[in-house]
Protein backbone atom coordinates (compact mmCIF):
# COMPACT_ATOMS: atom_id res chain seq x y z
CA UNK A 1 0.00 0.00 0.00
CA UNK A 2 3.02 2.26 -0.11
CA UNK A 3 2.51 4.70 -2.94
CA UNK A 4 4.47 7.20 -4.97
CA UNK A 5 3.56 9.76 -2.33
CA UNK A 6 5.71 8.01 0.26
CA UNK A 7 7.97 11.03 0.39
CA UNK A 8 5.20 13.07 1.97
CA UNK A 9 3.02 10.38 3.51
CA UNK A 10 4.61 10.48 6.94
CA UNK A 11 3.32 13.98 7.52
CA UNK A 12 -0.09 13.02 6.18
CA UNK A 13 -0.31 9.96 8.43
CA UNK A 14 0.58 12.09 11.41
CA UNK A 15 -2.28 14.43 10.56
CA UNK A 16 -0.14 17.46 9.77
CA UNK A 17 -1.14 19.97 7.11
CA UNK A 18 2.33 20.57 5.65
CA UNK A 19 4.16 17.25 5.11
CA UNK A 20 7.85 17.47 4.33
CA UNK A 21 9.59 15.49 1.57
CA UNK A 22 11.76 12.72 3.01
CA UNK A 23 15.39 11.95 2.34
CA UNK A 24 16.06 8.72 0.46
CA UNK A 25 17.13 6.82 3.59
CA UNK A 26 14.12 8.07 5.54
CA UNK A 27 11.84 7.05 2.67
CA UNK A 28 13.32 3.54 2.68
CA UNK A 29 12.74 3.27 6.43
CA UNK A 30 9.17 4.52 6.01
CA UNK A 31 8.39 1.98 3.29
CA UNK A 32 9.97 -0.89 5.27
CA UNK A 33 7.92 0.07 8.31
CA UNK A 34 4.70 0.07 6.27
CA UNK A 35 5.53 -3.29 4.71
CA UNK A 36 6.21 -4.88 8.07
CA UNK A 37 3.23 -3.19 9.70
CA UNK A 38 0.92 -4.81 7.14
CA UNK A 39 2.47 -8.21 7.79
CA UNK A 40 2.40 -7.88 11.59
CA UNK A 41 -1.16 -6.53 11.63
CA UNK A 42 -2.25 -9.42 9.41
CA UNK A 43 -0.59 -11.94 11.74
CA UNK A 44 -1.44 -10.45 15.13
CA UNK A 45 -4.12 -7.80 14.60
CA UNK A 46 -3.94 -4.04 14.90
CA UNK A 47 -2.98 -4.27 18.60
CA UNK A 48 0.31 -5.91 17.62
CA UNK A 49 3.56 -4.69 19.14
CA UNK A 50 4.99 -1.58 17.49
CA UNK A 51 8.38 -2.69 18.82
CA UNK A 52 8.03 -5.88 16.79
CA UNK A 53 7.28 -3.85 13.66
CA UNK A 54 10.38 -1.74 14.26
CA UNK A 55 12.50 -4.83 14.88
CA UNK A 56 11.34 -6.54 11.70
CA UNK A 57 12.01 -3.33 9.78
CA UNK A 58 15.59 -3.17 11.06
CA UNK A 59 15.12 0.21 12.75
CA UNK A 60 14.84 1.45 16.31
CA UNK A 61 11.54 2.29 17.95
CA UNK A 62 12.54 5.96 17.88
CA UNK A 63 12.68 5.84 14.08
CA UNK A 64 9.20 4.30 13.99
CA UNK A 65 7.81 7.08 16.17
CA UNK A 66 9.46 9.76 14.05
CA UNK A 67 7.44 8.51 11.08
CA UNK A 68 4.33 7.46 13.02
CA UNK A 69 3.84 9.30 16.33
CA UNK A 70 1.20 6.82 17.50
CA UNK A 71 -0.57 3.59 16.53
CA UNK A 72 -3.44 5.37 14.79
CA UNK A 73 -1.00 7.26 12.57
CA UNK A 74 0.56 3.98 11.47
CA UNK A 75 -2.83 2.36 10.90
CA UNK A 76 -3.95 5.37 8.85
CA UNK A 77 -0.92 5.00 6.57
CA UNK A 78 -1.35 1.23 6.24
CA UNK A 79 -4.99 1.57 5.18
CA UNK A 80 -4.56 4.36 2.61
CA UNK A 81 -4.95 1.97 -0.33
CA UNK A 82 -8.09 0.44 1.14
CA UNK A 83 -9.43 3.95 1.70
CA UNK A 84 -8.75 4.84 -1.94
CA UNK A 85 -10.57 1.67 -3.05
CA UNK A 86 -13.62 2.51 -0.94
CA UNK A 87 -13.74 6.04 -2.33
CA UNK A 88 -13.44 4.74 -5.88
CA UNK A 89 -16.24 2.25 -5.18
CA UNK A 90 -18.46 5.08 -3.94
CA UNK A 91 -17.82 7.07 -7.13
CA UNK A 92 -18.66 4.05 -9.27
CA UNK A 93 -21.92 3.58 -7.36
CA UNK A 94 -22.90 7.26 -7.41
CA UNK A 95 -24.93 6.92 -10.61
CA UNK A 96 -26.37 3.46 -9.96
CA UNK A 97 -29.91 2.87 -11.16
CA UNK A 98 -30.97 1.62 -7.72
CA UNK A 99 -29.71 4.16 -5.11
CA UNK A 100 -30.65 1.97 -2.14
CA UNK A 101 -28.90 -1.04 -3.64
CA UNK A 102 -25.83 1.11 -4.23
CA UNK A 103 -25.82 2.17 -0.58
CA UNK A 104 -26.12 -1.44 0.56
CA UNK A 105 -23.24 -2.53 -1.66
CA UNK A 106 -21.05 0.22 -0.24
CA UNK A 107 -21.97 -0.65 3.34
CA UNK A 108 -20.95 -4.25 2.65
CA UNK A 109 -17.61 -2.96 1.37
CA UNK A 110 -17.16 -0.96 4.59
CA UNK A 111 -17.86 -4.04 6.68
CA UNK A 112 -15.35 -6.08 4.66
CA UNK A 113 -12.72 -3.37 5.16
CA UNK A 114 -13.34 -3.10 8.91
CA UNK A 115 -13.05 -6.87 9.22
CA UNK A 116 -9.82 -7.15 7.23
CA UNK A 117 -7.56 -7.05 10.30
CA UNK A 118 -8.38 -8.25 13.80
CA UNK A 119 -8.95 -5.22 16.02
CA UNK A 120 -9.53 -2.76 13.18
CA UNK A 121 -13.30 -2.53 13.69
CA UNK A 122 -12.85 -1.74 17.39
CA UNK A 123 -10.15 0.85 16.57
CA UNK A 124 -12.40 2.53 13.99
CA UNK A 125 -15.24 2.72 16.49
CA UNK A 126 -13.05 4.29 19.17
CA UNK A 127 -11.39 6.66 16.67
CA UNK A 128 -14.74 8.21 15.82
CA UNK A 129 -14.65 9.88 19.26
CA UNK A 130 -11.05 11.09 18.81
CA UNK A 131 -11.48 13.88 16.32
CA UNK A 132 -7.78 14.75 16.20
CA UNK A 133 -6.44 11.27 15.48
CA UNK A 134 -5.04 10.27 12.09
CA UNK A 135 -7.39 7.28 11.94
CA UNK A 136 -10.41 9.51 12.57
CA UNK A 137 -9.19 11.80 9.78
CA UNK A 138 -9.38 8.83 7.38
CA UNK A 139 -13.12 8.65 8.00
CA UNK A 140 -13.73 12.23 6.80
CA UNK A 141 -13.67 11.46 3.03
CA UNK A 142 -15.49 8.18 3.69
CA UNK A 143 -18.28 10.02 5.51
CA UNK A 144 -18.59 12.49 2.62
CA UNK A 145 -18.75 9.64 0.10
CA UNK A 146 -21.29 7.76 2.19
CA UNK A 147 -23.41 10.87 2.70
CA UNK A 148 -23.81 11.21 -1.07
CA UNK A 149 -24.94 7.61 -1.46
CA UNK A 150 -27.26 7.89 1.55
CA UNK A 151 -28.78 11.13 0.24
CA UNK A 152 -29.63 9.49 -3.08
CA UNK A 153 -31.24 6.54 -1.29
CA UNK A 154 -33.25 8.92 0.90
CA UNK A 155 -34.29 11.04 -2.08
CA UNK A 156 -35.54 7.89 -3.80
CA UNK A 157 -37.84 7.31 -0.83
CA UNK A 158 -36.26 3.97 0.08
CA UNK A 159 -34.42 5.02 3.25
CA UNK A 160 -35.74 7.01 6.20
CA UNK A 161 -34.72 10.65 6.25
CA UNK A 162 -33.67 10.57 9.93
CA UNK A 163 -30.78 8.16 9.22
CA UNK A 164 -27.29 9.70 9.33
CA UNK A 165 -24.07 8.49 7.73
CA UNK A 166 -22.35 8.65 11.12
CA UNK A 167 -24.84 6.14 12.51
CA UNK A 168 -24.39 3.90 9.50
CA UNK A 169 -20.60 3.88 9.78
CA UNK A 170 -20.78 3.04 13.47
CA UNK A 171 -23.22 0.25 12.68
CA UNK A 172 -20.95 -1.22 9.99
CA UNK A 173 -18.01 -1.20 12.41
CA UNK A 174 -20.15 -2.85 15.08
CA UNK A 175 -21.24 -5.54 12.61
CA UNK A 176 -17.63 -6.16 11.60
CA UNK A 177 -16.64 -6.43 15.27
CA UNK A 178 -19.45 -8.90 15.99
CA UNK A 179 -18.38 -11.02 13.01
CA UNK A 180 -14.75 -10.90 14.19
CA UNK A 181 -15.75 -12.20 17.61
CA UNK A 182 -17.79 -15.06 16.08
CA UNK A 183 -15.54 -16.32 13.28
CA UNK A 184 -17.30 -19.69 13.22
CA UNK A 185 -20.45 -18.01 11.85
CA UNK A 186 -19.54 -16.96 8.31
CA UNK A 187 -22.99 -15.47 7.64
CA UNK A 188 -23.29 -13.34 10.77
CA UNK A 189 -22.25 -10.04 9.17
CA UNK A 190 -24.73 -10.42 6.33
CA UNK A 191 -27.58 -11.32 8.69
CA UNK A 192 -26.85 -8.35 10.93
CA UNK A 193 -26.68 -6.01 7.94
CA UNK A 194 -30.03 -7.32 6.72
CA UNK A 195 -31.58 -6.67 10.14
CA UNK A 196 -30.07 -3.18 10.14
CA UNK A 197 -31.47 -2.42 6.71
CA UNK A 198 -34.95 -3.35 7.83
CA UNK A 199 -34.73 -0.56 10.37
CA UNK A 200 -33.44 1.92 7.80
CA UNK A 201 -36.03 1.43 5.10
CA UNK A 202 -39.24 3.38 4.81
CA UNK A 203 -40.85 0.02 4.00
CA UNK A 204 -39.33 -2.35 6.60
CA UNK A 205 -40.71 -5.45 4.85
CA UNK A 206 -38.46 -4.93 1.80
CA UNK A 207 -34.68 -5.24 2.02
CA UNK A 208 -32.64 -4.48 -1.12
CA UNK A 209 -29.85 -6.73 -2.34
CA UNK A 210 -26.60 -5.27 -3.65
Amino acid sequence: MATSTAGTAAGTAAGTSAPRPMRADARRNYERLLTEARAVFAEHGTDASLEEIARRSGVGIGTLYRHFPNRHAMMSAVFQEALADLLERSRALAGAEQPCGALVEWLRALIAHAGEYRGLARALMSASAEKGSALAACSVPLRAAGERLLARAQESGAVRTDVSIGDLMQLTNAIALAAEESPEDGQLADRLLTLTLRGLKTDPTAVPSA
